[in-house]
């Protein structure tokens, strides 16, 4: 067979954007996908094929999938990698924003899926990979749609890895914990737009802090980390359904399912303190 074909969304930056240099140097022809086009030009060094895409937008994902599709015939991989956190109390983030947050983080994924799966279908073979977060399985104050999308991903992507499985197209998530790139100040951003003055005010900032702290910390990984756990998915022979990855992402699942919810909360609380209001 000739080169595999994969497609990764939100490559603009962070996770996509290595995942898509990296799977490219494994030998696979590779198509970039963001709204920001501009910010994926040096992937065309590495022979990385790039494309508009807004996941929010049918015309646009019809596009750039009938686009590979025409090229190649089929799509062999595609990396749901397209999302954004946003942050604020429930009380105060206007509904139409927590609407954005799902149509960007779950529904995009979906619909994206949905448009690659007759070929993989075709095929015989494929592989989804969503990218999900540590998010998925734990939560932070402040957090609620963000959170609720990515627990949403993790169901779907369960159910689907099921119902594939006799059509030869293997379902995995991958789960990072925190990651150095752009997503932290912006989500920080939008939570002190959202929270920074009123009732929430002194939670708001101490967790924008937090947030903002993972762009450079410790105790986040590179995304080139997250990027290695994306080529493993599209290229072993038997992917795993699951892989947490980066700095202290099993620790935090594992302390997660051992603790009864109040005193991971208290966890929670502890590691905020640590961070300026």
């Amino acid at each position: 067979m000739s080169q595999p074909v994969v497609f990764v969304t939100g490559a603009s930056t962070g996770i996509g954007f290595e995942a898509a240099r990296k799977l490219a140097a494994h030998g696979f022809t590779v198509y970039a996908g963001a709204r920001r086009v501009e910010k994926m030009e040096p992937l065309r060094a590495d022979g990385v094929r790039i494309l508009p895409l807004d996941v929010t937008d049918e015309e646009s994902m019809g596009a750039a999938v009938g686009h590979v599709l025409a090229a190649h015939g089929r799509i062999d991989v595609l990396v749901n990698n397209a999302g954004y956190g946003s942050y604020g109390s429930l009380e105060e983030v206007e509904l139409a924003e927590g609407r954005r947050q799902f149509e960007v983080n779950l529904f995009g994924l979906a619909r994206m899926t949905q448009l690659v799966l007759p070929a993989m279908r075709a095929a015989g073979r494929g592989r989804i990979i969503n990218i999900s977060s540590i998010g998925g399985k734990m939560y932070e104050p402040l957090g609620a749609w963000y959170h609720a999308t990515k627990f949403a991903v993790e169901g779907l992507s369960d159910s689907l890895r099921v119902e594939l499985r006799p059509h030869g197209i293997d379902v995995s998530i991958i789960e990072p914990g925190g990651t150095q790139s752009e997503w932290g100040a912006i989500s920080a951003e939008g939570l002190l737009a959202n929270s920074g003055s009123g009732p929430y005010a002194v939670q708001a900032k101490v967790v924008a802090a937090a947030l903002a702290s993972t762009d450079g910390s410790a105790m986040s990984s590179r995304p080139e980390v997250i990027a290695e756990a994306i080529v493993h998915a599209a290229t072993s022979p038997r992917p795993r359904t699951r892989y947490p990855v980066g700095k202290g992402a099993r620790a935090i699942l594992l302390l997660r399912r051992l603790l009864p919810d109040r005193a991971f909360d208290a966890v929670l609380w502890a590691i905020y303190r640590r961070f300026p209001g």
